[in-house]
């Protein structure tokens, strides 16, 4: 394995900028000093803003969620940070939570510091030194089906987080969750064949299996990785993390993993290089995560629907805070096209017409 040079790590500086002026000061009066200079953003993602501090000249990572108003049940740092103070000490994968401020005089909102953990982050293109590789791509295949089944084998007791969610319902309040997300949007979406999918999705929810612990989000750029072996070092982006039914995690997983047959919404996704050589095809990581887990997938098509209604939305979301706010948000301007085609893909997969 080549050893992978390490990208540019930082947004362009003063991309979203914070009151620093504030923070050091809110740091002093705890008896911490926040090292001069102005902090780093890291690159990527729509969501939680995350920057490199040095504080008491140790490295580590602050995150606050996006300005303005943020989705119900996401950017939530109390939440996040509750679950990496306990799941840290059960999971070497796992940063530590290292403090939580709730006040929102500091810096606008509540933020947290996190543990910082070196390595490379891979999103929609393999890095140009294994691009092409098979192995490569068969490799984290294979490692995120095997990393998502260890999570879904821990026991929330273990680790203190048994209070964690709400496991009784958890479907069926995500099936009604989603599609009220979804019908904030109604005026860009095909009415009949989000009308049925809706009630295909509520009449087709699995009696309800045992639950575990969820990332709710797990996917590629969720996990750092040491840039010499691909090796995971860390796994990231906890904040909407709960209890609830693996599957649905596995789904959130599979909603991001195109494959080169897969309709041109998907392909434009580009969340994961999962198209290249090597990566094997959504089919295979099912049979992979049952045979770590021993659990049955013979139900999955619900899951897979409703996960690629959850993805649809989040675009659509997206494309809200342009509709808001145009200047502010101008990468987010035709994500209306994406979101509506990720619902009529939805459609075609809770009826049996796409994978």
């Amino acid at each position: 394995m080549p050893d992978l040079a390490t990208p540019d790590l930082f947004a362009p500086e003063d991309s979203t900028p914070q009151d620093w002026d504030a923070l050091r000061a809110y740091l002093e009066s705890r008896g911490q000093a926040l090292a001069r200079g102005t902090p780093r953003q890291f690159r990527g993602g729509y969501g939680n803003l995350n920057y490199l501090l040095e504080i008491d000249g140790a490295k580590c990572v602050l995150r606050r969620p996006p300005l303005g108003p943020v989705a119900p049940g996401a950017n939530d740092m109390v939440r996040e940070h509750h679950i990496l103070s306990r799941l840290s000490k059960a999971s070497p994968l796992v940063p530590h939570g290292l403090h939580l401020c709730e006040d929102v005089v500091v810096l606008g909102a509540p933020f947290q510091l996190i543990e910082f953990r070196p390595g490379i982050v891979i999103r929609g293109k393999l890095p140009r030194e294994v691009a092409g590789l098979a192995h490569v791509g068969a490799r984290l295949s294979s490692m995120l089906a095997h990393e998502l089944a260890m999570l879904h084998g821990i026991d929330p007791k273990d680790v203190g987080l048994d209070t964690l969610g709400k496991p009784e319902g958890f479907m069926n309040r995500t099936v009604e969750g989603w599609l009220k997300r979804a019908a904030v949007y109604e005026d860009i979406l095909d009415a009949r064949a989000f009308a049925e999918l809706g009630t295909r999705l509520r009449t087709t929810v699995p009696p309800a299996r045992g639950a575990t612990l969820l990332h709710s989000d797990f996917k590629l750029d969720n996990v750092i990785l040491d840039p010499k072996t691909l090796a995971p070092r860390a796994v990231i982006d906890w904040d909407m993390g709960t209890r609830g039914d693996p599957l649905w995690d596995l789904a959130i997983m599979l909603s991001y993993w195109a494959e080169p047959s897969d309709p041109d919404c998907m392909l434009r996704l580009n969340q994961m290089p999962t198209t290249e050589p090597g990566f094997w095809y959504r089919s295979r990581v099912m049979r992979e995560y049952a045979r770590f887990t021993g659990r049955d997938l013979s139900d999955f098509r619900f899951y897979r629907a409703l996960a690629m209604l959850r993805s649809a939305v989040i675009f659509l979301q997206l494309f809200g805070r342009y509709r808001r706010e145009p200047k502010l948000n101008p990468r987010f301007a035709d994500f209306d096209g994406l979101g509506r085609e990720m619902v009529d893909y939805a459609f075609e997969i809770a009826h049996g017409r796409a994978e």
